[in-house]
């Protein structure tokens, strides 16, 4: 079978679309053929280099597919089942694989295969932040960054249907109108409006309890002057880059503030935390109040240019591969 694999790392050119031997499942796994696959940033951290894997490696970590074949000791699948998951072991950009079966989840017949590629990690990633690092409440106001991406377009839409109001950022006109139609109260362009000040200004100057910011380095100190009195900083994601260090004095004297750099893993370390994480993620989908829009389609062998295009921004929402 042909997958995407990586001997070095560096910029999208290190991806290479490579035939790979795959043996018969082991106990435990099944083999996937996979039909979508879900493009994410991590994915692009893992390939530069930033967060460190072994080489020679694969690449991705959620995907969709049909199980083609059990290994011993699998229960509660069969062979034809549609199944997607969205954590590791990474190899997702691959055309079939073999995948641990605790860490699957059967699809309804009433989401797609490219719909499951594109939110079962994010989705995940989503629930733990606003159901689990800071569980958001009715009535509130929060500020979220990056709004139009594809954590972001979950996330404001399931804050919604959960009675909060979204402060999004985005960096463009167009992507205001994308974000306000996935359930953002309030979007400011981020190139042009000063995201401090207009944040205090819709929320009386008060600022607000939580930021979700999945861009790092470059939202650091407004996503810290935008929060209210010990309001908590949820620093998730490295877009511009990591934050590498923080001044304890900052929190301090913007008035006793909390910061977490939390993980997906963290939050479905044991099964039942993994059951009720991905039965929220299909149950609100499955609601028709999160709508998972997949804007972008590639060829499995074009996941470099998907790389290119997903980190010069010129992505909205979700994007998957098609095997």
């Amino acid at each position: 079978m042909k997958a995407i694999r990586f001997h070095k790392t560096g910029g999208p050119e290190v991806l290479q679309f490579e035939d790979v031997a795959l043996s018969a499942p082991g106990a435990g796994e099944v083999q996937l053929r996979h039909t979508a696959i879900g493009l994410n940033f991590v994915d692009t951290y893992q390939r530069s280099g930033l967060y460190p894997v072994a080489l020679s490696s694969g690449l991705g970590s959620e995907a969709a597919g049909v199980i083609t074949a059990l290994g011993a000791g699998v229960k509660g699948f069969k062979i034809g089942d549609r199944v997607a998951y969205g954590s590791g072991p990474m190899g997702a950009y691959a055309e079939a694989r073999n995948f641990p079966a605790q860490h699957l989840v059967k699809l309804p017949k009433s989401i797609s295969d490219e719909t499951a590629a594109g939110m079962m990690l994010k989705g995940m990633t989503v629930r733990y932040l606003i159901r689990a690092t800071y569980k958001v409440k009715r009535g509130e106001t929060i500020l979220l960054h990056a709004a139009a991406g594809g954590v972001g377009l979950i996330l404001s839409q399931w804050a919604k249907a959960l009675g909060v109001k979204v402060i999004g950022t985005v960096g463009s006109d167009a992507k205001v109108a994308i974000a306000k139609a996935h359930g953002c109260a309030h979007v400011i362009n981020s190139s042009t409006e000063n995201v401090v000040a207009r944040v205090r200004e819709l929320t009386s100057g008060k600022g607000v309890p939580v930021v979700y910011d999945g861009v790092g380095q470059a939202t650091l100190m407004t996503s810290l002057d935008c929060l209210a009195l010990r309001g908590l900083l949820v620093s998730f994601g490295n877009a511009s880059g990591p934050v590498s260090a923080l001044n304890l004095g900052l929190l301090a004297a913007r008035g006793s503030l909390y910061v977490t750099r939390p993980t997906l893993g963290s939050y479905i370390a044991t099964p039942a935390e993994f059951k009720e994480t991905t039965q929220d993620v299909l149950d609100i989908v499955k609601s028709g109040k999160v709508k998972i829009p997949v804007n972008q389609r590639y060829a499995l062998q074009d996941a470099a240019q998907a790389h290119r295009d997903l980190e010069a921004r010129k992505t909205t929402g979700t994007t998957v591969l098609v095997v």
